[in-house]
């Protein structure tokens, strides 16, 4: 196989249906369909609706992107897709597609886990990754620390969520503020009109937290004392200043993100800090991130906006390395899985490799 393939990713793990078109670490086409506005009244991502709208994007997004890239289907050396975490019902439509897909026009399927994905995605912004990279990915359902010596077999969790995750906590507080969903946004563009005036608390940052948690994070507290101190000025007939709050609660949330990863570099002996994830479309999280990894000597890699949320690039990304280092491709029997842990780069592997020590 080319050491420049041409693949087709799919991703369906959440609101967004995404087909990217990815050919070696160049890419062509970044297709999205969102089912985004027929969430918010509801505030959230409701997974019937997604899973519906995926179905009726599909078809027409792949067509799409192959119009865009002037590609056709059977210029195709692989198609990828997001396999799990996410959705369940969201997740089959994609690997029924790419089955599909990949069955009729005869070529390999690669399974992906969509956090590998948005690690893999850089390499098309920036090059190659260096191995090993540390990466963080945030967004609305994850936030963890990952240590990757090799993005197409070996990542390795170093941290996670115990509770909320950082995106969660956007909407959240986002709903308290009474701005729109999803909140990311429009707290990162409330907080460009505010002051940091009130000192909300840095979860699992304390001597004893960072002995028990040391590269976990927690926002559930966080969120709780926003709201605490929201619903305390509006007992006491007081106006919520929403911008202050906005940008008080942001900068606790990059603080503790950027502080962990950070300390994760330094212990682990890595030069190289890659963020991702919808979270890492932050304004002062990409300002914060930069500013230190530079003051540690560490160089900080971040997607452009548009490919740190969901995105098909990133799968077709993923693929194509998959490809062009020769693992072997996932069967069909391929499953939807939901709690894919990010460990698991690949599944739907032939039986005779072994998943858990690829070397």
């Amino acid at each position: 196989m080319s050491e420049h393939p041409l693949v087709l990713g799919i991703e369906t793990s959440c609101d967004e249906t995404g087909v990217g078109i990815v050919h070696g670490q160049t890419l062509l086409v970044d297709a999205v369909a969102s089912s985004v506005d027929e969430h918010a009244r509801f505030g959230g991502v409701v997974p019937e609706i997604a899973s519906r709208a995926h179905l009726e994007a599909m078809v027409p997004t792949i067509e799409r992107a192959c119009a865009q890239a002037g590609v056709r289907l059977s210029d195709l050396d692989a198609i990828a897709v997001t396999s799990g975490p996410g959705l369940a019902g969201a997740l089959m439509v994609g690997v029924a597609s790419a089955k599909a897909l990949a069955l009729g026009l005869g070529i390999p399927l690669y399974g992906v886990n969509h956090l590998a994905s948005h690690v893999a995605v850089d390499i098309i912004e920036h090059g190659p990754l260096p191995e090993p990279t540390l990466a963080m990915l945030v967004s609305g359902g994850h936030s963890s620390l990952l240590l990757v010596p090799d993005v197409t077999c070996d990542v390795r969790s170093l941290g996670a969520t115990i509770d909320d995750a950082a995106g969660e906590a956007f909407d959240k507080v986002a709903r308290v503020l009474g701005l729109p969903f999803p909140g990311g946004p429009h707290i990162d563009r409330a907080a460009s009109e505010g002051e940091i005036t009130i000192d909300f608390p840095r979860g699992l940052t304390s001597r004893r937290d960072m002995e028990r948690h040391r590269f976990d994070f927690s926002f559930s507290g966080l969120k709780t004392a926003v709201t605490r101190w929201v619903e305390a000025e509006r007992a006491a007939g007081r106006d919520v200043p929403v911008a202050d709050v906005a940008a008080s609660f942001q900068e606790a949330v990059t603080d503790v993100l950027v502080r962990k990863a950070i300390l994760a570099c330094r212990e682990h002996d890595v030069a190289a800090l890659q963020v991702g994830g919808g979270v890492a479309a932050n304004s002062r999280l990409r300002a914060m991130a930069a500013e230190r990894g530079a003051a540690a000597g560490i160089e900080v890699r971040i997607p452009r906006r548009a490919l740190c949320t969901d995105n098909g690039a990133m799968v077709a990304a993923l693929g194509a390395q998959m490809v062009a280092k020769g693992r072997a491709p996932s069967t069909l029997d391929l499953p939807a899985d939901s709690s894919m842990p990010v460990t698991d780069v690949q599944s739907g592997l032939p039986v005779d490799v072994d998943h858990d020590h690829p070397h």
